[in-house]
């Protein structure tokens, strides 16, 4: 299954367009079908282009199946990220971030922030290239930052300025410093990531159909063709059955999201941007075949646009 060590890793990782699933699943799909083993990122795995597979793994977390990303990844995620910890721990964590989304989503200041912060990505734009090594140095940079800047908030006296999404999360006493320091940076990276690919993904479909108006239905076009998380890493932790798979313990699963969203068979020229999918009639249909950002932080804040 490819070359020795990376396997077939570089085919998979191969850059293609948006909307697609690219050469390699395109021409796996074709032969093996929706579900075929590869060898990928160092270990044996199972890919996963079927919505039902899909949804069983993802619905089964720390049952069945646990997040397991590549060791490089967590260097730049950090040990406490919560795309890599799991258990209480996970769930601590989770609920500190969840806090905060619901105590500012709907704040004028708030939402004043996210339109600044996206029109001054839009007007930023440009492509860097940067390995691995300088991502972890970077986030060392940002780590130390925020250690900096809450060492000082924890010596203020309160109310002498307005409350941050900082402050909210120190008001739980149960974190450490390190697992606060990973809070501030997968919320403040996690955003970043998805809002600078989401906007353009936007742009760019909405200039090839200028006549859809309907914001909310083109949003959520976008993110079914743009695919702004291809896949997510998992791993059995028993053998586990489905329908005639059986799945090893200790192997990788990748459940591939945009394989899903390009399935022929659930999305009528799955290729085509077409908001009109998202009407009334097929939105829940749509809802359960589409998850752009199905992680284990996919709590997004939310607002009506229309």
């Amino acid at each position: 299954m490819g070359w020795p060590i990376c396997g077939q890793s570089l085919a998979f990782l191969k850059p293609h367009s948006s909307n697609s699933m690219g050469t390699f699943l395109q021409k796996q799909c074709s032969k093996y079908g929706r579900i075929f083993k590869s060898h990928l990122f160092g270990s044996p795995a199972i890919v996963s282009c079927d919505q039902e597979l899909n949804m069983f793994v993802l619905q089964n977390e720390e049952k069945l199946f646990l997040a397991s990303y590549p060791k490089p990844m967590h260097g730049i995620l950090g040990k406490y990220s919560l795309l890599i910890v799991s258990g209480e721990l996970h769930k601590k964590l989770r609920n500190v971030a969840v806090s905060f989304i619901g105590s500012s989503k709907s704040t004028p200041a708030f939402l004043r922030f996210v339109e600044k912060l996206a029109l001054s990505m839009m007007e930023s734009w440009k492509q860097h290239k940067r390995d691995c090594e300088e991502i972890r140095k970077a986030r060392a940079r940002l780590s130390s930052t925020v250690r900096d800047i809450i060492k000082q908030r924890k010596t203020e006296k309160p109310g002498l300025r307005e409350e941050d999404f900082l402050d909210v999360i120190l008001s739980k006493q149960s974190l450490r410093d390190a697992e606060t320091v990973s809070i501030v940076l997968d919320i403040l990276l996690g955003g970043y990531e998805t809002t600078t690919t989401l906007i353009p993904l936007i742009v760019y479909f909405l200039a090839h159909s200028p006549n859809v108006y309907q914001r909310l239905k083109v949003i959520s076009e976008s993110m079914r063709c743009g695919n702004v998380v291809k896949f997510v890493h998992r791993e059995a932790i028993r053998d586990v059955k489905f329908k005639d798979y059986v799945i090893p313990s200790g192997w990788k699963v990748l459940p591939v999201l945009a394989g899903v969203h390009f399935d022929p068979s659930l999305h009528e020229n799955p290729s085509e941007f077409n908001p009109r999918r998202w009407s009334n009639n097929d939105k829940a249909t749509m809802s359960k075949t589409v998850m752009p950002f199905w992680g284990r932080t996919a709590t997004l804040p939310r607002r009506r646009t229309c």
